[in-house]
């Protein structure tokens, strides 16, 4: 059941069955409580994170004010990137807004993955590739907004 649960998501369309059945010793399910931190800004990367149910926030906190959310995930969403790119501490933080549940892959075993078996890996670090290019952008775009916002208040005033 687990199996195909998790190969109707979006982010794992177009895989072959031989090749979810590669990568599904890797993934674990876990649940993501409502209001609850996923990880924390500046926690250790350990995990990458594929949203199965709910929704989740991508929190940004600068260190002269509140959290600003730069990203809204939904089923078939991927974050947590930071661990795919080798980072030492996640960038943002993640915050479960609704109850659901997500997979997660343990960084290392995402290396290991990649290396035994290489071409289902390239496929695969390909879809974070094109998954972390869309998030860069829309990022830009809720940031230009944000600061659009921030400048027409303070004009306002």
């Amino acid at each position: 059941m687990f199996l195909q649960q998790f190969a109707d998501l979006s982010f794992f369309q177009g895989f072959t069955p031989e090749q979810i059945g590669e990568i599904y010793p890797i993934l674990d399910l876990i649940p993501c409580n409502k209001n609850v931190a996923i990880f924390q800004q500046g926690q250790c990367t350990d995990y990458l994170y594929i949203l199965e149910k709910g929704e989740v926030v991508v929190q940004y906190k600068p260190y002269d004010g509140p959290p600003l959310v730069v990203a809204r995930i939904h089923p078939g969403g991927v974050f947590g990137w930071s661990a795919a790119l080798g980072r030492e501490s996640y960038t943002s933080g993640a915050l479960a807004t609704e109850s659901g549940q997500a997979i997660r892959i343990r960084k290392d075993s995402l290396q290991q993955f990649c290396g035994q078996h290489p071409e289902t890996g390239k496929i695969l670090l390909e879809r974070l590739a094109c998954v972390i290019a869309e998030r860069i952008k829309n990022t830009h775009n809720e940031v230009l907004n944000i600061l659009t916002n921030g400048i027409d208040n303070y004009s306002a005033r």
